[in-house]
């Protein structure tokens, strides 16, 4: 029997008893009232295309280091410190994803459709318009913004095109991360997963076409990588234009909503703000962390480079329950259900916990055959396998803490996951890191060490203050 907060009944169709029946129904994306029926479904619909999505844009970054790989450390180090900057690019648009989230699922919750609309138009304004200032930036200081980030000169003679190329083109990532928010807010992660199978089809095609020069193509090295991903990107973000106008789930964008609503806007402006912050504080600590690898030299740098794109690679999807978990969040208490809310966040971090451990353990059990796919030289190979195994072991808590960071966001409290970043990231990781490197003499490996500790301790104090039940009370 289903408890009363898993057997809430609205206008959603019953339970299905096949699971392939669910799996069909979650990547075809039906149409499904996230607010009422049993949880588990709701959030396995909601999670299984996210899931998927997540994995596909953690596969842009790991099909790029997989091709470059054969061009040597020197050209994989330049994506590695390339991403570092992008960092900065992926921090404020994760920022507005946040707010778009939550404004998004909160107008669907209260059966706002119009309302929903019309955030999604002023989201798409401003990102449009921060990305486009950035891009512009990017593209004009690249290689001095490599050397400020402790390029070496043979870094910096093959990787200036690739970092132009890749902040120059920076709105297409940006746009495309914030376009997709709506639609998850909305609750059609289906739409968002097919956007993002389009630009990673391109991406993966284009990749070894560009760098290597095959058939009609020049042979563009380490820049043919950067041009694939923001070809695949741009197009992704076009489609999902074209499928916000056409009308696809839950919203559908006509020519009335698209209109500038300065109150709305400030109102997610605002939301953001705190958002990107929060993000910012967690983003800008790896950049401190890369600083710390890079005076290790470029084998160093490019093992670290491989162990955290895999790493990424693994947390990407378990960060698509974690979306799950935010926009359930957001649709329940719209709807004014605060119990089932929290309810959906537990149940989405038992599965979380369970997917990234077995993750975990698959990591350490194969780290050599996984960091070979991507270097065949040994130092490189050695740094990125301890780096894979040490923060493989916190894989269960880093689920955790994922899936309860979202679900703040998702409530529109975004000030307690800035203040718990803030402290961890910066108090404890980068201090810990640099003595563990420095003054203990582990190297990088130090800085592996620090980023389980890290994650860890956040899952440990989220979990503590969600408990506490106080995001239930914000408004959005």
């Amino acid at each position: 029997m289903h408890s009363p907060i898993e057997s809430t009944v609205a206008t959603s169709p019953p339970a299905r008893t096949s699971v392939w029946g669910d799996i069909r129904d979650a990547i075809r994306g039906s149409h499904h009232d996230y607010t009422a029926g049993p949880l588990g479904r709701a959030i396995f619909l909601l999670a299984v295309p996210m899931v998927i999505e997540m994995a596909m844009e953690s596969i842009f970054a790991v099909v790029d280091v997989f091709f470059v790989g054969r061009l040597g450390p020197a050209a994989v180090a330049t994506i590695g410190l390339t991403e570092s900057l992008m960092i900065v690019i992926y921090t404020l648009a994760f920022g507005l994803s946040i707010g778009a989230t939550a404004t998004v699922a909160r107008r669907i919750g209260e059966k706002e459709p119009d309302r929903a609309a019309r955030a999604a138009v002023q989201v798409l304004i401003l990102g449009a318009l921060v990305s486009g200032t950035l891009g512009i930036i990017g593209a004009i200081f690249a290689p001095q913004l490599l050397a400020l980030m402790g390029a070496t000169p043979d870094v910096l003679e093959i990787g200036t095109g690739y970092a132009r190329m890749m902040l120059a083109g920076s709105s297409t990532a940006f746009l495309l991360f914030v376009v997709n928010a709506v639609f998850r807010g909305a609750g059609d992660p289906a739409v968002a997963m097919r956007v993002l199978i389009l630009g990673n089809s391109i991406n993966i095609v284009m990749d070894p076409v560009l760098i290597f020069g095959l058939g009609p193509f020049p042979e563009l090295g380490v820049t043919g990588a950067a041009i694939a991903t923001t070809l695949g990107r741009g197009i992704g973000f076009l489609y999902a234009l074209w499928l916000l106008a056409k009308g696809s789930g839950h919203l559908s964008i006509k020519r009335r909503h698209i209109a500038l609503e300065p109150s709305t806007m400030m109102a997610i402006a605002r939301l953001s703000g705190t958002g990107t912050m929060q993000v910012a504080i967690g983003s800008l600590s790896w950049l401190g962390l890369i600083r710390v690898v890079a005076g290790f030299g470029s084998t160093a740098m490019a093992g670290y480079t491989i162990a955290v794109r895999v790493m990424l690679f693994a947390l990407m999807p378990a960060f698509g329950l974690g979306a799950a978990a935010a926009t359930m969040v957001g649709q329940s208490l719209g709807a004014k259900l605060p119990d089932r809310a929290e309810a959906a966040v537990w149940k989405a971090a038992k599965y979380n916990v369970a997917f990234l451990g077995l993750t975990g353990v698959a990591f350490l059990l194969f780290a050599p055959l996984i960091v070979g796919l991507f270097t065949k030289d040994p130092a490189v190979a050695a740094s990125g396998i301890f780096g894979l195994r040490a923060m493989a072991i916190g894989f269960p808590l880093f689920a955790l803490g994922m899936v309860l960071e979202q679900s703040f966001n998702g409530a529109g409290d975004t000030w307690t996951p800035t203040w718990i970043n803030l402290w961890i990231y910066w108090v404890l990781q980068i201090p810990l890191a640099w003595l563990l490197a420095t003054t203990f003499g582990y190297g990088e490996r130090g800085v592996y060490i620090s980023v389980t500790v890290a994650y860890s301790a956040l899952a440990i104090v989220s979990a503590i203050l969600f408990k506490r039940g106080r995001w239930k009370e914000k408004q959005v």
